[in-house]
């Protein structure tokens, strides 16, 4: 199956590959997002995640990120559900295509210790809102697809 790709590539930039990992996590019907401010768009909305670290895996990722991000502590699925790539420009000016793996994940705990991005604030969302609201198309993408995953048992 063929990755999809989200954003559009601005013509006369080189768009390096960026691996990186996201988690769909959902407690009490309403789904783990934070919220960001991005150069020239203001506050947005994103799934917890983001680039892999050398050495790190996907999953090791994922939850290190839901950590820095929402202060979470999550388990995740064995492997992503679903991969997307998005053309993105990040607060540093940095265009990147970002390669994301996107996990299933469980809340197992809260730690506020483990949250050191403190731009990114926690909101908890209806799936359905989320997928309307998420800034990323590649994230509103998972989400979209994890919903039909649950639907289908």
């Amino acid at each position: 199956m063929t990755t999809p790709q989200f954003g559009e590539a601005q013509a006369g930039r080189t768009y390096p590959d960026r691996p990186a990992a996201f988690a769909v996590i959902e407690r009490d019907g309403l789904l783990a997002l934070v919220q960001v401010e991005r150069q020239g768009r203001g506050l947005v909305l994103d799934l917890p995640g983001g680039g892999i670290d050398p050495g790190e895996t996907e999953a090791e990722a994922a939850i290190r990120e839901c950590g820095e991000e929402a202060g979470l502590v999550v388990a995740l699925d064995v492997a992503p559900f679903v991969r997307a790539d998005h053309y993105f420009l990040h607060n540093d000016g940095v265009v990147r295509n970002t390669r994301g793996a996107f996990f299933v994940g469980r809340v197992t705990d809260e730690d506020a210790s483990l949250k050191i991005e403190h731009d990114h604030t926690l909101v908890w969302l209806a799936p359905d809102e989320a997928v309307v609201r998420l800034d990323r198309e590649a994230h509103a993408w998972a989400v979209a697809a994890w919903l039909r995953l649950r639907a289908r048992g």
